[in-house]
């Protein structure tokens, strides 16, 4: 295949950005979307130009770092599926791609398509915890028996990756999907319940402090989210936070 790639150039946070076009040739379609910006680099480095920047670890889906805007939607035309399990067979011959960064207040470009995503890590540091005592006599978590459909959704809230997916599909740039994600997975299990009060109170308050929106209500947030976490997470997080702000 033979693509023509808009790509978001910005060489740091404190110089503008833009638009630079490039073509590609012989891209196949078993090849990954990451490999297919491999190739791209590997050209421009032969040509002495500088390479586009884009964050990536395990190309397995697992880690949420290769989040990029492809053609104005997270992760690209797939679903269920992160940028780097998004294959070119998605795309024709002669297509037009526009590769973007993550679009947020709270994600601030660092460099051409990387973003800084630590205000996911200060939200989870304000509370996405579970205190211990390992000292002494402490029972195995594994003896309390838990409802089995209180564990398959706490394990289904606990498969958020934080790739920021859901912020940038949002209008307002919201991390309510993920926050609440992440609320969840502990406020449906016994374990969670200690601290429940504190947690919600201070994730919800580190989610504002760093710029994020309100909820829009449109559902985009799960639409473009890879593991499908569900809008009734938004909903329980706001029943533990109206519960916890009535117990003071």
């Amino acid at each position: 295949m033979k693509l023509y790639l808009k790509i978001w150039r910005q060489k740091d946070a404190s110089s503008p950005g833009k638009i630079v076009d490039y073509t590609l040739d012989g891209v196949e379609g078993d090849m990954s979307f990451l490999e297919m910006l491999d190739i791209l680099n590997e050209e421009l480095v032969s040509k002495g130009e500088e390479p586009v920047e884009f964050d990536h670890d395990c190309r397995e889906g697992i880690c949420g770092t290769c989040s990029l805007q492809i053609n104005g939607e997270p992760h690209g035309p797939d679903r269920l599926v992160t940028t780097c399990q998004l294959h070119m067979r998605k795309f024709n011959d002669g297509d037009t791609i526009v590769i973007e960064p993550f679009r947020a207040n709270a994600f601030p470009v660092i460099k051409d398509l990387i973003v800084d995503r630590s205000a996911f890590d200060r939200i989870q540091q304000a509370g996405g915890y579970i205190s211990v005592n390992t000292s002494g006599n402490t029972v195995d978590a594994n003896c309390i028996p838990i409802n089995k459909h209180d564990a398959d959704e706490a394990m289904d809230a606990a498969t958020c990756i934080g790739c920021g997916a859901c912020v940038a599909a949002c209008k307002n740039a919201s991390a309510m999907l993920f926050t609440s994600a992440k609320v969840s997975q502990f406020a449906l299990l016994p374990q969670g319940r200690i601290e429940a009060v504190e947690r919600v109170q201070n994730m919800v308050r580190q989610m504002d402090l760093e710029g994020f929106g309100n909820c829009t209500n449109t559902g985009a947030c799960e639409v473009e989210c890879p593991k499908g976490i569900s809008l009734t997470n938004i909903a329980r997080m706001n029943r533990e936070y109206l519960s916890a702000s009535l117990k003071g």
